[in-house]
């Protein structure tokens, strides 16, 4: 089942493009930065599944990443804000914080951070995936599902309004990350 997700085309935007080759293939996380300031993505995999080549790792504006997970994998991908690092990878974040580590290496957000979830099929399996803000929120976030494989038909979901401030973002100023 293919899945895409893509930016709106807003200046200030973290896109998270994800496409699933095929069943049976690898799948791909495209992380890019389209916010006005510098992001650092971490990842965390859920219980059984490998981690994706870099668990954290900075995204100046304009800049993408390609992560290549497995079929099955299943896990978070979050936006960390206001971070710090020395050449070690060691410091801290404003936002989404994982241990005090460039590299997240299996430890999880700290709040407030708004996050993207997905569980993907093995197979004929149906993929899940979800944003969350259980977590508290961060950025504004959106996923839009493209290229999906058989008859489906998936919606994007997301949280494009500053749920702390209680106003909705203009098109100029729309989510940070999606």
């Amino acid at each position: 089942m293919p899945i895409v997700m893509t930016s709106w085309k807003f200046p200030s935007f973290l896109a998270i493009l994800f496409t699933l080759l095929s069943y049976s293939f690898s799948s791909i996380f495209t992380i890019t930065n389209n916010c006005s300031h510098t992001i650092w993505p971490g990842t965390l995999s859920g219980a059984g599944s490998p981690p994706l080549p870099t668990t954290g790792f900075r995204l100046d504006s304009g800049q993408m990443m390609k992560l290549t997970s497995v079929p099955g994998w299943s896990g978070r991908i979050w936006a960390r804000t206001g971070c710090t690092f020395d050449a070690t990878g060691i410091g801290k974040c404003q936002t989404g914080d994982c241990g005090g580590r460039l590299e997240c290496d299996g430890n999880g957000a700290a709040p407030p951070t708004s996050l993207f979830e997905i569980t993907l099929g093995k197979g004929n399996d149906q993929d899940y995936y979800d944003v969350s803000m259980v977590d508290g929120y961060n950025l504004p976030l959106l996923v839009q599902p493209r290229g999906v494989y058989g008859t489906g038909v998936c919606n994007a979901t997301g949280c494009v309004t500053d749920i702390n401030r209680g106003k909705r973002f203009s098109e100029h100023e729309a989510i940070c990350y999606n």
